[in-house]
């Protein structure tokens, strides 16, 4: 028996890196997990990859900065599997831009994306859960939502705002359905590789007690931990997964 069996996850920013690992770990415990991203072969991967390992998917093409392309992934699955159960709302982009350099168009594009994207999402699959008497949803947040860093102010803002979105959901959308975030601090992915390089990941690194880089999976087993009844009593909480970068 799976922790996930029955259910339907829909899984944000899933063609790579966290949400791909996430995509596979709930697909292995039991989900039938609809995969998204703006990259077609990618996303034909991970579905093939989940298939191969026994399990059901299915990939939709959205580009989160887009809120029609949001909505489609909400159609696609009631038209696939007629209901969802969970939301892994993990899809972000990472804004580098100064404050003094930032433009209205990549503040909105940014909160597009990290931010607003799961609001609509959540507002579609609210209905659904409620009528079924149960769902969770799950939340990418980010060690910034804690504090400022010099250079990030849209990313930084926009994780702000994820975590409040996080709690507001968990107090108006209960008792039926829970939300959490979680809060990855140094994760090896595409992103943190754009950040400045293998010495900026080192210098990291070495600001953190277990002395290493977290990987996709230390995501994917947290989210796999909010998404099952095993945290039926956890709720509005972010949880930050940094390796004590934060203490």
């Amino acid at each position: 028996m799976g922790k996930l069996d029955g259910k339907v996850a829909i899984a944000t920013g899933a063609t790579s890196g966290m949400g791909r690992a996430t995509a596979k770990l709930f697909a292995a415990e039991g989900a039938k997990v609809v995969v998204t991203g703006r990259n077609k072969e990618r996303a034909k991967e991970v579905v093939d990859d989940i298939k191969a390992a026994g399990g059901e998917a299915i990939y939709v093409i959205a580009d989160m900065a887009n809120l029609d392309d949001v909505k489609s992934i909400f159609d696609a699955t009631m038209d696939e599997y007629g209901t969802v159960d969970i939301l892994f709302n993990n899809a972000g982009m990472l804004s580098m831009s100064p404050l003094m350099d930032l433009t209205i168009e990549e503040w909105t594009k940014v909160f597009n994306v990290n931010v607003t994207s799961a609001l609509v999402l959540t507002q579609l699959v609210a209905p659904v859960m409620k009528e079924k008497g149960k769902g969770t949803i799950v939340n990418t947040c980010s060690v910034a939502s804690f504090g400022a860093h010099h250079g990030f102010a849209a990313y930084v803002d926009s994780k702000h705002a994820m975590m409040g979105l996080t709690r507001s959901i968990a107090w108006e959308l209960g008792p039926e359905i829970r939300c959490n975030g979680i809060a990855p601090g140094l994760i090896h992915t595409a992103m943190v590789d754009s950040i400045g390089g293998p010495s900026a990941v080192q210098q990291m690194i070495d600001q953190c007690p277990v002395q290493r880089c977290g990987q996709p999976d230390d995501i994917a087993t947290v989210a796999l931990f909010l998404a099952s009844d095993d945290s039926a009593f956890i709720d509005g909480q972010i949880i930050k997964v940094d390796g004590g970068f934060e203490i």
